[in-house]
């Protein structure tokens, strides 16, 4: 069974690898960057599991944000349209869209470059999603406050 110290270990090699120095653990594992001042990118070793826990909050609501947007997430989170395997999760304290999706460490480990390749992925797909509740947003009249789609790497992405 892997552990924080072998997780540890993993983003220290990722780190060296691609140079993306952000991608630092603090004491509990948790790692937070923001990237291109778009998303906070998150990614939190569960123990337990094996797994890594990669979240990114894609969009604040505004608070009357219509149905027809909260019914397009519900569909991607129940039926995965869209969602290449991750999940939509709302926060209404602060009215939050975060994309989570689930890595196997020990997958992960074994490919660095496939780990960093789909975060990529990630992003881009978080990207597509905010520029579709931007939409559903317009056409409902509504103000449109979200993020915009963003890289781990400057330049990668346009």
């Amino acid at each position: 069974m892997s552990t924080l110290a072998d997780y540890n270990a993993f983003l220290a090699a990722v780190r060296k690898d691609t140079g993306l120095s952000s991608l630092e653990p603090d004491e509990a594992g948790l790692v937070s960057v923001r990237i291109d001042d778009a998303y906070n990118l998150n990614l939190q070793f569960v123990e337990p599991t094996g797994k890594i826990l990669c979240f990114v909050e894609i969009a604040q609501l505004p608070p009357d944000a219509p149905v027809v947007v909260f019914r397009d997430l519900l569909a991607g989170c129940l039926f995965g349209r869209d969602t290449a395997g991750g999940h939509f999760a709302y926060e209404p304290s602060s009215d939050t869209v975060v994309y989570h999706y689930y890595f196997d460490f020990d997958r992960a480990a074994a490919d660095p470059d496939e780990f960093v390749a789909t975060l990529e992925k990630i992003l881009q797909l978080c990207g597509i999603w905010v520029e579709r509740i931007r939409r559903d947003l317009e056409e409902a009249g509504a103000a449109v406050p979200v993020s915009s789609s963003s890289s781990l790497h400057p330049g990668m992405m346009a």
